[in-house]
């Protein structure tokens, strides 16, 4: 049932367009290798666009946008009236119009609604738009497309499936594609997936053998055949599909001839595909998620609120309704007087009850809503406009794309990082060297430059210029040699030479750090600039001397190394290897080994740096070890089982009896202030997750270079192969951690944490009662909610302080596979909460999103961020409650689909630390404000009702009330929601840990909101009978009339008018010109105003009761003496509880606005020294682990591939 329930719901709100079907994966939702059964395949007609067009294939053109033309009404009218005030105001505004039911004008709710909805409605079509306008220009592009026998351009929205395509270098790949053919041998070509999967370093694809000599326009319109592909489903890293020729014969597809739509083609001239997925259908977008709807958690915390007060407005309904029902069946004035009939006192009494709630409806404040767009529109546009987050050389400012989400800014409590892009620069740099156990560095400080010490032993580092000479006369002549010749030869590197310039040289590599290094030992004087299948070919002193490459074994995760015999010049055979620290040190010949001790200082020095490092060593074969070990290599190499085990295991028999050269120091360039960036985040609390396509070595590289991993951290490593291995070992890891914990709480820290007061449970039912109104899911849960205790609800504690030794928790992506399934996600959860940081590498788009999704729906209370630079960034974008978009290498395509676009990461400090802290304070204190001044005023009606019989007679004009939110109490909230400051930028950046305040709530919660409504209740009852007592009924004018209930009433409404500018002006913490001015004017404004309005106004017949008020009113001196004493006496109590507060209670915040104001020098005591000592101790528990080391290039499959290449030979043109 609750599955037919649940297929109901989703049906009706597709219907209604609140679903977004363009994102609908359907059953294959978790991707993986699908089995071509006839059900579950597509047949695609190659060279054969008409049979293609009958078959239900999707277009290219993608949308991104929230809304479709369709869907905008229901989708938006349901966004809106979520919102539960907007749906409090259209049910009051409705029963407003039901005759002689309403005391008021019966449009003063609906008109000012609809202009609410109105305003609403244009701002989301204008940020729409702007996504729209996005979507044309990408479905605008043009690509050359078959059409005969030659190619023509076409507009990639036009693009079908079955289409061959022509993609030239440097182009993104509009759809889909089957590789065909390329301009380079045996249909290779380079690709860039940064976008899918943050991976910057290139990766091979190639084309079957039967389709790699089409290499011109006729020759591929001639291919005829049939493709049978697996359906489009989300996984990025698989595909199945058949080839079926016109002769018949059929050939397998893989991933090695799949190239994905977002990927770019890179040095590779062109190649030609032919199209398998179109448009939404592509794995790209099966990766991405509908723009979601997004609303923040004040928003959430006020939609509670107003729950509350409609109880409230509800019972004070009842009250009154009852009050009117008991007068009419016991006072005989009103059946002899008013011949008002018993019989139906209780039909009265339930339309009293709509009567009373029309009277007392503006306690919740429409205006409320209204004035909080404003603001954050304001809010929005200050950080546009900060030019300390200008990127100037990209001409970048900040762009807040989505203003309604401008103070989740300051409640962040997880941060979720791509690495590529946002944290690094994308750019690999040679740093630094040891050689012969010597240091060299490009750039040397002063404090690190080589001397000699009294043991004469040489310490620090020598530039690069005193290695050139060192290679000509220094005793390590021949080690540089070695060295340099290693660095030349032994990868799997591709120089591509620009036909314009033969003289400049591109390195094409599927590991940035290879290029890094082949480009350094540049420096050195040896230029590699020539591949062909058996050899390599190096510039060197003015002449080109020919290495032959003889075999190389490959690097991967389990070998964390490769190698290549290599056979020199005079013919002899040498082994170069290079690795990571731990593999290259164990496999040393224990006898010759000179500079093991010099070169591991060295590492440890670069590791500290966060540099990313290689050993580099060598030995001798001689020619008859290396013929048995090549038959021992060729049998490996034709194994049918097993093959990659056999050829490492061949590998592991030649890689013995090294001679240590050295090692490299590689730079994966951070931007600018990530280290500082981070540190100063984790110390306002905010966790930091990095979620990677990279591996892992690299991102553990980038996490202690971004100081994400600390040499204090233990790092737990999950490379998990089954579901059953990865929950027993997350498990244990998670008891031992709450042991741990366990031991360094007290029994009071955990009863606080796990308990709640009587105010956080009531709201708790609140708030849940009402989820089924605003989740879509929800309607068959209703009754479990009913059925569920909280005792058994999953709790995670989000502000628990872990006391403990710090850990971080590194896993890969096929173990978050299994960590990610119902049974395990909660442990796999409660872990990574317990840890200081998280690293998911080898990461999908879609598990970047689904880990978002796992803390955002189990962490109580928590507020998550997304930031990210790629395409593949955009799904864990969407589905954070903030995301924040990179204007970075990778292209906009994060930058538009966040809510917020930033130029650098450091700039997510002031985002969140400065804007998003005074945006959340602000906010908070524009709401309770908008409450306190609202219940205040209407209050007035409850406490009159006890004087007027309970009739629903109202105190103040129609008009006036309308005017009370539009005019006269306007500017004080919108002073307070864009100006006010409590404390300022220079401190907030200076004392972080205030930014907990918001993550807390401590500024906006129930306690604060009960806090503000009891003030509300007592200022107005002490206002409304302390004017009871000073205008009596008697009391005379000097007109000689009696005072009546409209003199009584705007008397009462410039005392309100007076009380809550003043509480304004108690509540700002900082005053500008504007707060003035919204003080002073609106008080100006009423004095003014109020007596033009009442001359002329009755002229027209607008507010006849108004006429001959000013006059009496302003002359009246019981009105004058009103306006100075009643206003003040309720906020001598809350000046009271200020100082009481400010004194004997203070809170953080209060200590750093006295810190600001005196401008007290900070005293704190400094931790340098703690840290030095420390850091030694570190250093040592340091050489026990293993360095990271710089290979992210593609495991396997690559020698093979690059040893096709013959760079002589001229490329066809295509």
């Amino acid at each position: 049932m609750e599955r037919e329930g649940d297929s109901l719901l989703t049906n009706l709100q597709k219907r209604l367009g609140i679903v977004d079907t363009r994102y609908d994966h359907g059953p294959q939702q978790k991707g993986g290798r699908v089995r071509l059964q006839d059900s579950e395949q597509r047949t695609i007609v190659i060279n054969d666009t008409v049979k293609n067009s009958v078959r239900d294939f999707s277009g290219n053109s993608i949308s991104t946008t929230k809304y479709t033309i369709a869907t905008f009404l229901f989708k938006f009218l349901y966004e809106q009236f979520s919102r539960y005030a907007n749906l409090f105001f259209l049910f009051i505004g409705s029963i407003q119009q039901v005759p002689n039911l309403s005391p008021v004008n019966r449009f003063g709710t609906i008109l000012p609604l609809s202009i609410v909805i109105l305003a609403s409605a244009v701002k989301e079509l204008a940020e729409d738009s702007k996504r729209a306008r996005a979507d044309a220009n990408v479905n605008a592009s043009k690509v050359k497309t078959l059409n005969g026998s030659q190619f023509i351009d076409k507009k990639w929205k036009d693009v079908v499936v079955g289409d061959i395509v022509r993609v030239e270098n440097g182009q993104f790949f509009p759809a889909d594609l089957i590789l065909l053919s390329s301009s380079e041998p045996d249909a290779l070509c380079y690709i860039e997936t940064s976008n899918l999967d943050g991976e910057t370093n290139l990766k091979i694809r190639q084309g079957i053998p039967e389709t790699s000599h089409l290499l011109d326009p006729e020759a591929v319109s001639l291919l005829s055949g049939t493709i049978k592909s697996e359906h489009p489903n989300n996984s990025l890293y698989t595909y199945e599909g058949t080839i079926t020729f016109l002769g018949g014969k059929t050939v397998p597809l893989d991933p090695a001839q799949l190239l994905l739509r977002g990927a770019m083609l890179r040095n590779t001239k062109w190649i030609y595909g032919i199209v398998v997925f179109t448009g939404h259908e592509t794995k790209l977008m099966r990766n991405a998620t509908a723009a979601p709807i997004k609303s923040t958690k004040v928003e959430r915390s006020v939609n509670k609120q107003i729950i509350f007060l409609f109880l409230v407005l509800m019972t004070l309904s009842t009250l009154c309704a009852v009050g009117s029902l008991l007068r009419t069946l016991t006072s005989n004035f009103e059946l002899d007087i008013l011949k008002v009939e018993r019989s139906y006192a209780v039909v009265q009494f339930f339309l009293d009850i709509l009567t009373f709630m029309i009277l007392f409806n503006n306690l919740i404040p429409l205006s409320l809503i209204v004035t909080m767009e404003l603001v954050k529109y304001y809010i929005a546009s200050l950080i546009n406009s900060d030019l300390d987050m200008y990127y100037e050389p990209a001409d970048t400012p900040a762009t807040c794309r989505t203003s309604s989400l401008v103070e989740e800014l300051g409640q962040v409590d997880f941060i979720f990082s791509d690495k590529t892009g946002t944290l690094t620069c994308n750019v690999m740099e040679f740093k630094m060297c040891s050689i012969g156990g010597i240091g060299y560095a490009e750039t040397v400080p002063d404090d690190k430059k080589a001397s000699v010490d009294e043991r004469g032993r040489v310490e620090g580092y020598f530039d690069f210029k005193t290695l050139l000479k060192n290679a000509e006369t220094h005793e390590t002549a021949n080690v540089i040699a070695e060295f340099s010749t290693l660095l030349a030869v032994c990868h799997t590197v591709i120089p591509e030479r620009d036909e314009n310039d033969p003289s400049k040289i591109v390195y094409q590599a599927s590991s940035p750090d290879e290029a890094a290094l082949v480009s350094g030992v540049q420096l050195l004087g040896y230029n590699f600039h020539t591949r062909r299948p058996k050899s390599v070919s190096v510039d060197h002193n003015s002449y080109t001397h020919e290495y032959e490459v003889l075999n190389i074994n490959e690097f991967n995760s389990t070998r964390k190394r490769m190698s290549a015999l290599i056979r020199m010049p005079d013919g002899s055979i040498k082994l170069y290897i290079k690795g990571a620290d731990t593999v290259i040190m164990e496999r040393l010949a224990k006898q010759g080994n000179l500079y093991v001790d010099a070169t591991s200082i060295h590492l440890e020095e670069y590791a500290n740096e966060g540099l990313r490092t290689l050993c580099l060593a060598y030995r001798d074969v001689s020619e008859s070890e290396y013929t048995e070990w090549s038959r021992i290599y060729d049998r490996a190499a034709t194994t049918i089982n097993n093959r990659q085990d056999a050829l490492d295991e061949a590998a592991e028999m030649i890689e013995r009896d090294l001679i240590l050269l050295g090692a490299t120091a590689i730079e994966d360039k951070l931007q600018d202030g990530v280290p500082d960036t981070i540190h100063t985040l984790a110390t306002a609390g905010i966790k930091l997750w990095v979620l990677t396509g990279d591996r892992q070595e690299t991102a553990i590289n980038i996490g202690f270079s971004c100081k994400l991993l600390t040499e204090e951290m233990t790092i737990i490593v999950c490379n998990e192969s089954n579901l059953l291995d990865t929950k027993l070992f997350l498990q244990e890891k998670l008891d031992y951690l709450k042991k741990a914990l366990a031991a360094s709480e007290t029994d009071l820290s955990q009863s606080q944490a796990h308990s709640g007061n009587f105010i956080h449970r009531f709201f708790h039912r609140v708030e849940k009662a009402g989820e089924w109104l605003s989740d879509r899911r929800s309607l068959s849960n209703v009754m479990n909610f009913l059925k569920k205790s909280e005792d058994d609800a999953f709790f995670i504690d989000k502000d628990r302080v872990v006391d403990t030794e710090p850990f971080a928790l590194v896993i890969d992506g096929r173990t978050l596979e299994f960590a990610l399934t119902n049974e395990v996600k909660l442990i796999f959860l409660e872990l990574a909460c317990l840890c200081k940081a998280v690293v998911c590498c080898r990461v999908s788009p879609l598990q970047k999103a689904l880990v978002v999704g796992l803390v955002k729906q189990n962490v109580e209370g928590a507020i998550t961020l997304a930031i990210g630079d790629g395409a593949n960034d955009v799904g864990m974008i969407q589905a954070a409650h903030v995301g924040v978009g990179i204007s970075g290498m990778e292209g906009l395509q994060a930058a538009r689909s966040a809510d917020v676009a930033i130029a650098q990461f450091r700039y997510l400090q002031k985002l969140l630390l400065v804007h998003g802290g005074w945006a959340y304070t602000r906010m908070s204190k524009l709401i309770l404000y908008c409450f306190y001044k609202n219940i205040t005023l209407y209050l007035i009606q409850f406490w009159f009702a006890f004087d007027n019989g309970f009739s629903g007679q109202t105190l103040f004009e129609s008009w006036m009330q309308s005017c009370y939110n539009v005019m006269f109490t306007l500017l004080q909230p919108v002073a307070l929601g864009i100006f006010d400051q409590y404390v300022s930028a220079r401190m907030l950046d200076r004392y972080p840990q205030l930014y907990k305040l918001g993550q807390r709530s401590e500024f906006y919660n129930n306690k604060t909101f009960l806090f503000w409504t009891f003030n509300s209740f007592l200022h107005s009852f002490m206002i409304y009978w302390l004017m009871k007592v000073t205008c009596t009924e008697s009391q005379m004018l000097a007109n000689g009339q009696v005072v009546n209930i409209w003199f009584v009433g705007m008397n009462l409404y410039t005392v309100d008018i007076i009380l809550v500018t003043m509480k304004a002006a108690t509540t700002a913490s900082t005053w500008t010109w504007f707060t003035t001015l919204s003080v002073l004017g609106s008080l100006v404004a009423w004095i003014t105003l109020f007596p033009l309005y009442a001359l002329l106004a009755p002229m027209i017949n607008l507010s006849p009761e108004l006429y001959g008020i000013p006059g009496p009113l302003y002359s009246s001196v019981t009105f004058l003496a009103t306006l100075f004493i009643v206003p003040v006496l309720p906020l001598v109590r809350d000046f009271v509880w200020k100082f009481y507060k400010r004194t004997y209670w203070p809170r953080s915040y209060h200590i750093i606005q006295e810190i600001q104001a005196y401008n007290i020098p900070d005293y704190r005591p400094r931790m340098e020294w703690f840290k030095k000592a420390v850091y030694k101790v570190r250093q040592i528990q340091r050489l026990k682990r293993s360095r990271g080391f710089a290979f992210s290039q593609t495991e396997t499959g690559q020698a093979n591939l690059i040893r096709n290449y013959d760079t002589t030979i001229r490329k066809p043109r295509g």
